[in-house]
Parts: C-alpha cells; sequence; structure tokens
C-alpha cells in the first residue's frame, strides 16, 4: 500500500479534513515541498525547528485558524515575460497536503485524455495519444485529416473563483475542506490591482495546476460527452480536435467557444485557436508535428540555448546546466533534433 493509499483509505469525503490536516499528511507534503529545494535559504530556516513547525501548522488547520501568508511575486523572462507568484514555503506544505488527498478524488472524474499535472500522463503521452489519432483518422497519413488546435486566452488570469468553488462544491461536501480550499483560493486576490475581482490564479503554485484541472473538467465534459467528439486531447489550456471533415470543426470550435463564455467566463483566443490541415504541421507540447517527422519548437531551442549562454559566461555551475540539457535532451530525442543536439553540445565552454 502507498503512502497516499494509507493516507486516503476511506473512498467517500466524510473525515476529508481531518486526513489533510493529519501530521502522517503535513510530513509527506513537507517532504514533497522540499523536493529540489533542500539548500534553498527558506527551507533550511523551516527545518531548524520542524517538528515545532509541522505541529503549529497542524493546530492552526485542526482549529481552522489558518493564515496564509502574502504571495512573492517577481517576473520571470525566460524568454517571455511572466509575472510569477510563490506562496511561502509553509503554505507549499498545505498545498500539498491538500492535493495529496484531493487529487485521489477528482483524479477519477478526469477523462483519460486530460493529460497535464497527472500521474502515468504528461506531454509524452499526449505526444503518442495524438500520433495514435493522426494515423487512425488518416489510414496512415494517406487521406486528409484537420485539426482544431485551439488555446484558452489568458487562462490562469480568466479563472473564476465563485465558479471554482461551485465546481468543486459538486464533489467535495466537507465544511472544513471547503474552508480551507476558500483561503488558498481567495489568498490569490491579493496580487490584483482591484481587489474585488474574483478571478485568477498564480502561475508558480501547486494548486494552481491542480484548480485548473478541476476547472477545465467541465469543458472536457462538454466536448466529449455532449458534443460527442472522438478524438479530442487538452493540455492544460491548450487542446486539440480531430477530424476529417473542417466544417465540422468549425460547428464545434462555434459550440465550445459558446459554452466557455457561458459557463466558465473563458473565450478562445482568436488568434491561436485554427483548423489547420494536418500535413502542414501541428503546433503541440512542444513540436511542430508533421506526417513523418516533429521538429522541436524554435521557442525550446532558444531556451535552452540562453542555459547553455549562461553557464558559458559562468553564470550558472556545470552541475545546473548539466540537470538541465539532460531533461531537455531527453524531451528533444522524441523529435527529429539529433543535429540540434549535436551542435548544441559543441557551444558548450569546457572549463579550464
Amino acid at each position: 500500500m502507498t503512502q497516499i493509499a494509507k493516507i486516503f483509505k476511506m473512498k467517500t469525503s466524510k473525515n476529508l479534513y481531518q486526513k489533510i490536516y493529519s501530521i502522517n499528511n503535513l510530513i509527506f507534503a513537507w517532504k514533497k515541498a522540499r523536493k529540489g529545494k533542500t539548500k534553498k535559504d527558506y527551507v533550511i530556516e523551516f527545518e531548524k525547528d520542524l517538528a515545532y513547525n509541522l505541529i503549529a501548522l497542524h493546530y492552526e488547520l485542526k482549529y481552522q485558524i489558518y493564515e496564509p501568508k502574502p504571495l512573492q511575486t517577481f517576473i520571470l523572462r525566460d524568454p517571455k515575460i511572466r509575472k510569477i507568484s510563490k506562496s511561502d514555503f509553509r503554505d507549499r506544505i498545505v498545498h500539498h497536503a491538500l492535493c495529496n488527498i484531493l487529487e485521489p478524488i477528482f483524479d477519477k472524474t478526469f477523462i483519460y485524455d486530460n493529460c497535464a499535472s497527472r500521474k502515468y500522463k504528461g506531454t509524452l503521452f499526449a505526444l503518442k495519444r495524438f500520433e495514435k489519432f493522426r494515423r487512425k483518422l488518416t489510414f496512415n497519413f494517406t487521406s486528409e485529416c484537420y485539426c482544431l488546435k485551439a488555446d484558452i486566452k489568458h487562462y490562469f488570469e480568466e479563472i473564476n473563483h465563485e465558479i471554482l468553488l461551485e465546481i468543486i462544491k459538486k464533489k467535495i461536501k466537507c465544511e472544513e475542506t471547503l474552508w480551507l480550499l476558500k483561503r488558498v483560493i481567495e489568498r490569490e486576490r491579493e496580487r490584483r490591482e482591484d481587489l474585488s475581482l474574483i478571478k485568477g490564479m498564480p502561475l508558480g503554485n501547486l494548486t494552481s495546476q491542480f484548480f485548473a484541472n478541476i476547472y477545465l473538467n467541465e469543458l472536457d465534459y462538454f466536448v466529449k460527452h455532449k458534443l460527442r467528439v472522438k478524438y479530442y486531447i487538452r493540455y492544460v489550456d491548450d487542446f486539440i480536435i480531430l477530424h476529417n471533415f473542417k466544417e465540422q470543426l468549425e460547428k464545434w470550435k462555434c459550440e465550445i467557444n459558446k459554452f466557455l463564455k457561458e459557463k466558465l467566463k473563458l473565450e478562445l483566443h482568436k488568434d491561436k485557436s485554427k483548423i489547420i490541415n494536418l500535413s502542414k504541421g501541428i503546433d503541440f507540447v512542444g513540436f511542430r508535428n508533421f506526417y513523418y517527422f516533429k521538429l522541436l519548437r524554435k521557442r525550446n531551442i532558444r531556451n535552452i540555448e540562453r542555459k547553455i549562454n549562461l553557464f558559458n559566461k559562468r553564470e550558472i555551475s556545470y552541475e545546473k546546466l548539466f540537470e538541465i540539457f539532460q531533461g531537455w535532451n531527453a524531451y528533444a530525442n522524441w523529435g527529429n533534433s539529433e543535429n540540434i543536439v549535436n551542435r548544441l553540445i559543441k557551444e558548450i565552454i569546457p572549463f579550464e
């Protein structure tokens, strides 16, 4: 039996909150929150009196006096300018504690082809599913097929808190758990200039990814069960639909946009939501996918070039570059990237 299974034995939401604030769950959450960050000052500081800090968190949650600390916001240019907001380390432990217990409940409700932030799923799973769908619809690339490649406009910034909580309440009836969820969700408002706005999730928090999946699960069900779309894959706020007829995709696109506006207060990105012939190549999960080959997106190549440049200027260590390059290379190898990889390796200037 896994650690999660031991913590979460019951299938119902009864006693759900007790499971979240249990010492065992908080210890497990702390281990997950510190992974890859053990040398960070804030982790070292928290662990100077680890037992006391975890017990204090346990009692704050148990007696519902827990108050999340203000978010830390910074600008990341890598290369796109993004506003990243992250929670204090102790709050990240709470986020992991929440997700440890709630993810198994909600994951059962997610469709098979929801690929982001889920165990055994991810970008490679999405690529394989896309390949399978393409080959099936085109009879191994011998006939014509079209793809609706869609993107939701400013997705994380537009997630409506009230709608999100109503969706969560369909599955979670525990009042104490809902109280904690509200504390976490409402803390996000402080990033906004207008504090009356009840929307937006910060990039950088574990709970943001989890809430984002719950929110768009409504879209997944609409597409799969209302529209009865067979070949549909979603990765966060990007999704694709394949069909042999362009007219059908046009119709579905209109119905999806209407659903998003009316039910979720979202809309499709006009410039990034297009119907494309599969033979022209589809930009999806980091690759430009053609019939017989895959090319890395130029942005992905520029990202690793920047890291190599930082190393060549001795602004990051060899160990850090090795770790980054290893992960990037494993992903790049899923495409036709041998020449690019070899070129980049030659650009790395060794230490003298």
